[in-house]
Parts: structure tokens; C-alpha cells; sequence
């Protein structure tokens, strides 16, 4: 991704960090990789591998904070 794409995100201060793809495919299988390397998948689809990562998401917010 270019640099002129990158962004800061809501909140960010300071030098835009390095991010990548969370998304990757393993011959026709979808995968997503999370922050702390847990790798999740397979899904039939990129679409469905993002629906999988948005309700990991939505359920690590649930969480209580460490």
C-alpha cells in the first residue's frame, strides 16, 4: 500500500505505524491473523473471513481489560 494511502486512526498520535493485511489465503481457503498471532480460518471466502474477524472483534470487546 502506498504511503499516501496509509492513515492515522482516531486517536493516533505520532508516526503512522506499520500495518498489514490481516486477510491472507492458503490455496482457495481464507485466513485473518490477529494482533496477538492467532491465525483463524478457513473460510469458503474473503467476505467471510472479514464477518469472522468483525464478531472476534466484537467479542474481544466484551472482554474485561487485563
Amino acid at each position: 500500500m502506498p504511503i499516501s494511502e496509509l492513515s492515522k486512526r482516531q486517536g493516533e498520535q505520532g508516526p503512522i505505524p506499520f500495518r498489514s493485511n490481516r486477510f491472507f489465503r492458503v490455496g482457495d481457503k481464507w485466513y485473518f491473523s490477529t494482533r496477538e498471532g492467532f491465525d483463524s480460518g478457513p473460510y469458503a471466502d474473503k467476505q467471510r473471513a472479514a464477518t469472522g474477524l468483525k464478531r472476534f472483534l466484537d467479542v474481544v470487546k466484551l472482554l474485561p481489560p487485563h
